[in-house]
């Protein structure tokens, strides 16, 4: 259970920090966000990373908590990324 809690927090973690990204923010909403909106991405962002390194490190130790972190992280940011260039496919993307 920890795997797929830390797996949901990796993957909301990327998702929060692409919507962060100002050309992520042109390409899915047409316009930039506020800055604080962009300021609650990033926090959204480091604390699911975070807390998904805690609770591996909880369950696992140091060692394998890592290992298993770096995995989920891996894995996250490439579903995150192959799904911005499906999307990008899908909808277009429009040169500024």
């Amino acid at each position: 259970m920890s795997h797929l809690l830390s797996f949901a927090l990796c993957l909301t973690g990327f998702t929060a920090l692409a919507f962060a990204t100002n050309r992520q923010q042109r390409d899915i909403f047409g316009r930039l966000l506020r800055p604080s909106t962009t300021y609650v991405h990033r926090m959204v962002s480091a604390c699911a990373l975070v807390f998904a390194l805690g609770i591996l490190v909880a369950r696992q130790g140091w060692s394998l908590g890592l290992v298993m972190f770096s995995g989920h992280t891996s894995l996250a940011a490439g579903i995150v990324f192959c799904a911005l260039i499906g999307r990008a496919r899908t909808f277009g993307r429009k040169l500024l």
